[in-house]
């Protein structure tokens, strides 16, 4: 396909397509989804290889946010029976990040629930920073905790923090229809706010809560020229108790048209599957790897995950490997451009040429993102249960409007209970 062959071309050279040409990979036929998938191969190959980097999630407080979050199982009036509690103390959340780290993962995501962090928020989740940093040389910890106030990313990037997670979700046109109590703008404030702080910018969206190809198009436009070091792919899962119960509307074929859309535009970042992979993608989880190079190990902030042995085995018959912890993630260019502006150990360069930006960044959305299928960036979405993935789902599970209430299992297990996670 011509159209293939130019976006190769493109992505090879760090060169944005046309919004046509996004548009167009979004309405392949499932016939041409094979030649898709080895296009945006070719691109991912190119930047990183056939390396997967693993990340870690660590929910630090769940439950009980303000926020109305149309597609999170934590939100104000959520009837999901999720687990609730307050602050893990750091040695808790050190310990729970250690078994995802022995697992393979160089990222740890530490998120909460709630509008923004408090300063006593932000003192707290440094301490907890330094815990795991203490216990662990070289791994990269990301926080997702919401609205930042002024000086808050300086703090956090003192205490050893390397990046910071705030989701767009949806098109800057549609987001009020999906959250009410705060504002698209104020989730690119966030993320200016983390990216003057020297702290890498991990933005994503959500695919699945009814939006058009025009809105994905628009929101992974704005992730581009918001220059997101790390663009996280979060699928929703219509979690029982929200608003978006009922939405099920992607297919294995749908997401994988979208995460080569998302590798097309934005060819030289760390494109990442999050919550919903297990659920929408199933047994073509691996042809994933091809276009994507990083996942989340183990479980999610509000649901479990698939076994953290199978994501590795999966990586392996794949034909990939686990990137290792002294490997750079990004490219050189985007890397070395970072470190030049004195930003340091991040995970990108809003200042690179061709890159995924131009130096704004966009929020990727608060915590309380990730429970829901919404992901707080590389904090990721809901899952499905172990049990359920790995292909097991059966098909009508991507279409239809009743709620799959057998397709999502709330965690149990892991940080804020006595039992051991799952990494």
């Amino acid at each position: 396909m011509d159209l293939l062959n130019t976006l190769v071309e493109k992505g090879l050279r760090r060169e944005t397509p046309t919004r046509e040409e996004a548009l167009a990979v979004l309405a392949t036929s499932d016939d041409d989804l094979l030649d898709v998938v080895a296009a945006a191969g070719k691109v991912r190959r190119q930047w990183f290889g056939r390396r997967v980097k693993l990340n870690y999630l660590v929910n630090l407080k769940s439950g009980l946010c303000p926020e109305d979050c149309s597609y999170c199982s934590q939100r104000l009036g959520s009837k999901a029976d999720i687990l609730k509690y307050t602050w893990l103390k750091p040695d808790e959340a050190s310990q729970a990040a250690a078994a995802g780290i022995a697992g393979g993962a160089k990222r740890v995501c530490l998120v909460a629930s709630g509008r923004g962090p408090t300063d006593r928020d932000v003192e707290r989740v440094g301490r907890t920073i330094e815990a795991i940093k203490e216990q662990n040389e070289g791994v990269e910890v990301c926080a997702c905790l919401g609205l930042l106030s002024d000086g808050q990313a300086e703090r956090l990037k003192t205490a050893g923090a390397d990046a910071y997670n705030h989701n767009l979700n949806t098109s800057e046109g549609t987001y009020g229809e999906i959250t009410t109590t705060h504002t698209y703008a104020d989730r690119v404030d966030t993320v200016q706010k983390a990216h003057a702080a020297g702290l890498s910018a991990c933005s994503g969206l959500i695919a699945g809560m009814g939006e058009t190809d025009e809105d994905l198009v628009d929101v992974v436009f704005a992730l581009r020229e918001l220059d997101s070091d790390s663009v996280p792919v979060n699928f929703l899962i219509p979690f029982e108790g929200t608003p978006l119960a009922k939405e099920w509307n992607l297919s294995p074929q749908r997401c994988l048209r979208i995460l080569a859309m998302v590798r097309f535009v934005c060819p030289d970042v760390e494109v990442r599957i999050a919550g919903g992979r297990e659920v929408h993608l199933r047994s073509m989880q691996p042809l994933a790897l091809n276009i994507a190079n990083s996942i989340f190990l183990g479980d999610y902030l509000t649901s479990e995950g698939q076994a953290g042995q199978a994501d590795l085995e999966m990586i392996a018959d794949a034909g990939f490997e686990v990137e290792g912890a002294g490997t750079t993630t990004l490219p050189a260019h985007r890397a070395d451009a970072l470190a030049a502006a004195g930003a340091g150990g991040g995970c990108g360069s809003h200042a690179s040429a061709g890159g995924c930006g131009s130096g704004a960044a966009a929020g990727c959305g608060s915590h309380e993102d990730a429970t829901a299928g919404g992901g707080c960036g590389p904090c990721g979405g809901h899952a499905a249960p172990a049990e359920a993935t790995a292909g097991a789902v059966p098909a009508a599970a991507a279409t239809g409007s009743e709620a799959r209430t057998d397709l999502v299992a709330v965690r149990r297990r892991g940080a804020g209970t006595d039992l051991a996670p799952n990494a």
